[in-house]
């Protein structure tokens, strides 16, 4: 199971980055076009600001799965074991909550923009609405995921502050000798 949910991170990595080189090419083209032959791509504009939107999607599910994405946890690491596991679960249940009402409301919004299409390029708007719906759907998984271990008691008490500290940090921490470093919980 683990090897097809690497995978599946990876496929979303090459995505987000076809995503930026088709919007470099499409934007970049078309500034060319338009200042050296008075010409443009007519696409352009509308097949860039798509591709920002799957990318930025894709992104923010690979930042969720790598913990990247920015927090707070001053407060959260103060607390004992049991507090942090109790903040992880309701965090959790929350995010899965916002993950219901992104899921439902883009293939909400699919379903009513199916046979819309695009000004531009001609395609249907529930593929831009999509990148939502994909969105929720993984994000939820990674969420019922990181629940269950908080739930089965199975993460550790460092894992219950779901925070990732920048690598430049961490390696200030490790460097620093023993005696400077803090022994708080």
């Amino acid at each position: 199971m683990t090897k097809i949910v690497d995978l599946y991170f990876k496929l979303l990595k090459l995505l987000i980055v076809l995503c930026m080189v088709a919007m470099v090419v499409l934007v970049f083209g078309n500034v060319v076009l338009r200042y050296a032959f008075n010409s443009g791509i007519s696409v352009s504009e509308e097949l860039s600001r798509w591709f920002f939107v799957w990318m930025i999607f894709l992104g923010a599910l690979v930042a969720m799965k790598e913990r990247g994405h920015l927090g707070l946890d001053s407060l959260v690491k103060r607390l004992p074991p049991m507090g942090r596991r109790i903040c992880l679960i309701a965090g959790q249940l929350l995010m899965l909550y916002i993950c219901w009402l992104i899921s439902s409301g883009s293939w909400q919004q699919a379903v009513i923009n199916l046979h819309v299409v695009a000004p531009a390029s001609g395609f249907s708007m529930a593929v831009f609405y999509a990148a939502g719906l994909v969105f929720g759907v993984s994000a939820a998984a990674i969420l019922l995921y990181q629940l269950y271990l908080a739930l089965s008691v199975r993460l550790d008490e460092e894992a219950l502050v779901m925070v990732r500290e920048n690598e430049a940090d961490a390696v200030v921490k490790s460097d620093a000798p023993a005696a400077t470093r803090s022994n708080r919980p």
